[in-house]
């Protein structure tokens, strides 16, 4: 007794579109009168139908997948949170620091340093033509320079060793 598209569907567990396309591509064929024999489209079925391609009965398989997809999702997220706490521990004991800060700290470290070696000639012009016009002399000029740098650099050092910046 043979079955319509609708009820050999019914019976293999698909929709009955994937019934007419197999029809279509010649994976089942219908009888004579356009009725399908279940034993035999079903044994047509599954001979030409590729591995790959799911099926109801399979769903065991798709189920296994489906909690493969999720223990590998979980995983991952337990991955993540793992890597997130280790970050949270390194920063809270002070392994890690922010790098907007840093950058901020050196941004403000750098502009310290241009401000006070533009100050250098202001402050030892005087020294320098004083030494120019007593006596003149190069090496003079250089340990004038010398100091003045070096007081600089020493102020800028000491203020960053107190952690606070001085303007």
């Amino acid at each position: 007794m043979g079955m319509s598209i609708r009820a050999y569907a019914q019976h293999r567990g698909v929709s009955h579109e994937a019934v007419r396309k197999a029809i279509s591509t010649s994976r089942i064929q219908t009888e004579p009168d356009g009725n399908i024999d279940p034993s035999k489209a079903d044994a047509q079925w599954d001979k030409n139908t590729q591995p790959g391609q799911s099926s109801p009965k399979a769903s065991g398989a798709a189920d296994e997948t489906r909690g493969a997809n999720y223990q590998n999702a979980r995983a991952v997220r337990e991955t993540y949170a793992a890597r997130l706490s280790k970050l949270e521990f390194e920063t809270r004991s002070g392994k890690l620091i922010d790098v907007d800060d840093t950058n901020t700290k050196f941004f403000n470290l750098a502009r310290q340093l241009r401000d006070r070696i533009q100050q250098i000639p202001r402050k030892v012009s005087h020294d320098i033509v004083a030494a120019v016009v007593k006596k003149p002399d190069v090496r003079d000029v250089e340990d004038i320079l010398d100091a003045a740098i070096r007081q600089a650099l020493e102020e800028l050092a000491g203020s960053e060793s107190r952690g606070g910046i001085v303007p």
